[in-house]
């Protein structure tokens, strides 16, 4: 029997990159997943069909982020589902490129309205619907420790939730539930493919201790860890995956 079997997860902003990878893990490892994706039905549904060819289950929710009615939405549906939820992975984030002297307040309140608030009310909701044991892992990004000034709000918004994680592992102890975050490096994804040309992959490589990039199925495996009983004595932690990228 898997790991996972008769477990439940939600996996935020799945249809693609490091999301699917995750979504396909779990769902590998015995988990139900939904799929949750923003505006991408038909990238869900190749993730979904992925999972199911390799004898998984999966079902797909949409929700943008951004707004708190489909927030509540989502958990409307998930609740259809039966409304259990063991394993939250917030994954899904709001970025766009601009320095502080071109962000918009319309960019700046996108970005913190889907990857913060979305994030924080999310979290908030299932912990509704999560028992004693439940697993909680977030995404965040090297750009909390490293200066990348063109996407400070970003930056911003994931040191954020680095810090909800510490509140929330206290406060969770209690019910068995764990927090934890992983920040990966720069992956190889498809997402990352409009700016990894060959001479950039050559140079984001020689910033790793590894000297490569990392690939989506090396996060998703540090995701799984700690989704898994293996690591119900791991919590309040914030693991890096980046292969060592500027040490």
């Amino acid at each position: 029997m898997s790991g996972l079997s008769g477990k439940t997860a939600l996996v935020t902003g799945s249809s693609r990159g490091i999301g699917r990878g995750i979504a396909e893990r779990l769902a590998r490892d015995g988990a139900t997943v939904a799929v949750h994706y923003g505006r991408d039905g038909a990238a869900a549904g190749e993730t979904i069909a992925a999972i199911e060819a390799a004898g998984g289950q999966a079902f797909g929710i949409q929700a943008d982020l951004a707004s708190m009615d489909d927030i509540r939405k989502l958990f409307v549906a998930l609740d259809a589902r039966g409304g259990k939820l063991d394993i939250l992975i917030n994954n899904a984030a709001a970025l766009t490129s601009a320095y502080i002297e071109d962000t918009t307040e319309e960019i700046f309140d996108r970005i913190v309205s889907t990857n913060l608030r979305g994030t924080y009310f999310v979290t908030k909701y299932a912990l509704e619907r999560m028992g004693e044991g439940g697993r909680i892992v977030n995404i965040s990004s090297n750009c909390t420790r490293i200066a990348y000034p063109e996407v400070s709000v970003y930056g911003l918004t994931k040191a954020g939730i680095e810090n909800m994680a510490l509140g929330l592992a206290q406060q969770l102890g209690a019910r068995g539930i764990t927090v934890n975050t992983v920040v990966p490096g720069i992956v190889d994804t498809d997402m990352n493919a409009s700016w990894l040309s060959d001479d950039t992959k050559a140079y984001v490589s020689g910033l790793t201790a590894l000297r490569r990039l990392g690939s989506v199925e090396e996060i998703a495996n540090v995701v799984a860890f700690l989704a898994s009983d293996q690591a119900s004595w791991v919590t309040a932690q914030t693991i890096e995956a980046s292969g060592g990228c500027r040490i």
